[in-house]
């Protein structure tokens, strides 16, 4: 894993037009590239080293977590062993995970979807529906699934893409929609209707079965994150993601260049698309069943919370938005229904005996205090730091030279 600063990060040069003040800094970031014989900034090497050094530590220590008796209180609903716990970790993980490929759509691409649940759902659908109705193992379920799902995509895609802006949005949200009508009219009772579908664990393997295997299920869970932040930032830095990038400051500027910003915009949309279908089969496997909600526009709208929440074009503000919004979902919904709660006045115990109410606050507080998400305050308190210690530095130096 590697840190970031934003949904344009570059190689030494911009991912796409800059202007004003961005055309500066990469200018200057160039020259000083040049003076020192091509070589990227030592400043920027050391930062990457840390970064995924402090990422792998990270993941070593959430692998061995199952294994510790730690204990978060209001956090965790136990020690960091118990299935309750694990449970939890394991849907901070997906629902990060799930955050970071909407961040595919609207960091870096631009793509305002309202329609991306549908991907999400196909994945738990399409694969409790196969397991329910076929009878073969899961690798081939979930295979079966995802050749569905790049179908689907490709379909929705390119319809959708050949609008932009909130047209874009309300036409993915016109086919989120439609897939939310199929799931509750139950045809032929595929789906199951409002009661959803329970999973047939009939040809899953058995480490994967049970409340005493979640622990195999939230190390999938933490794979499947890693996984999906790998290939994120992959897909980030590669030709397309820079391309990507540019159409979503200047689309008309890549047009006149001879680039082709439809098919990079179709190949953005899939590639979120099926990320996000295999988090939902990881999701169906996690929870045992499929609801409705997986279908929802609430989906998309919770999601495009978390990556605002992060902070809009960092993948690492994508992971940290769905890991609180996750946790904030889960202990404020125990917070509302405790004894606490009900013992307050009205005027407080009706707000807080909503937890939608207190998470509506904290994003327009979010959005009105911290522009740039809770990534953007940390790196604005981080650079304040770093320049008061520059001064110092600085001050201790004039000190010790007037002294001589």
């Amino acid at each position: 894993m590697t840190t970031e600063t934003d949904a344009t990060e570059t190689n030494g040069a911009p991912a796409g037009p800059t202007t004003g003040g961005e055309a500066g800094t990469a200018a200057a970031s160039r020259r000083r590239t040049a003076n020192d014989g091509g070589r990227p900034p030592l400043r920027l090497t050391r930062g990457r080293i840390a970064g995924t050094a402090a990422g792998l530590a990270g993941v070593v220590l959430l692998i061995l977590l199952p294994l510790l008796n730690l204990s978060l209180p209001g956090v965790l609903p136990g020690p960091t062993y118990t299935p309750g716990s694990l449970q939890l970790l394991a849907m901070c993980m997906l629902m990060a995970a799930a955050a970071l490929t909407y961040h595919l759509l609207l960091g870096v691409a631009g793509l305002l979807s309202f329609g991306h649940a549908l991907y999400f759902g196909a994945g738990v659908y399409g694969l409790a529906i196969i397991l329910q109705n076929l009878d073969i193992p899961l690798l081939p379920a979930m295979g079966l699934t995802l050749l569905v799902v790049i179908v689907l995509a490709h379909v929705v895609g390119s319809i959708s893409l050949k609008v932009s802006g909130i047209p874009f949005a309300m036409v993915t949200l016109a086919f989120a929609q439609a897939g939310s009508v199929v799931v509750g009219r139950n045809p032929e009772g595929t789906t199951g209707g409002d009661e959803g579908l329970t999973l047939r664990t009939d040809n899953l393997p058995d480490f994967l079965v049970g409340v005493v295997n979640t622990r195999n299920l939230y190390w999938l869970a933490l794979a499947v994150l890693v996984a999906v932040f790998i290939i994120v930032t992959w897909v980030q830095s590669s030709r397309a993601g820079h391309v990507a990038a540019a159409v979503r400051e200047n689309e008309l500027r890549v047009r006149v260049l001879g680039l082709q910003p439809y098919l990079v915009k179709l190949l953005i949309f899939v590639v979120s698309a099926v990320l996000v279908c295999i988090i939902g089969m990881v999701f169906l496997l996690l929870q045992s069943g499929a609801v409705p909600r997986a279908v929802s526009a609430d989906l998309t709208i919770t999601l495009l919370v978390m990556v605002v929440l992060g902070g809009v074009g960092s993948r690492w503000g994508a992971v940290i938005g769905g890991v609180f919004y996750t946790i904030l979902d889960q202990r404020l919904t125990a917070l509302a229904n405790s004894d606490a709660i009900d013992g307050l006045p009205d005027i407080l115990r009706v707000p807080l005996s909503e937890p939608l109410f207190i998470l509506g606050t904290l994003f327009v507080l979010v959005v009105l205090f911290l522009p740039g998400g809770l990534t953007g305050a940390a790196q604005r308190l981080a650079q304040r730091r770093s320049r008061r210690g520059t001064s110092r530095v600085q001050e201790s130096r004039e000190i010790l030279e007037e002294a001589a």
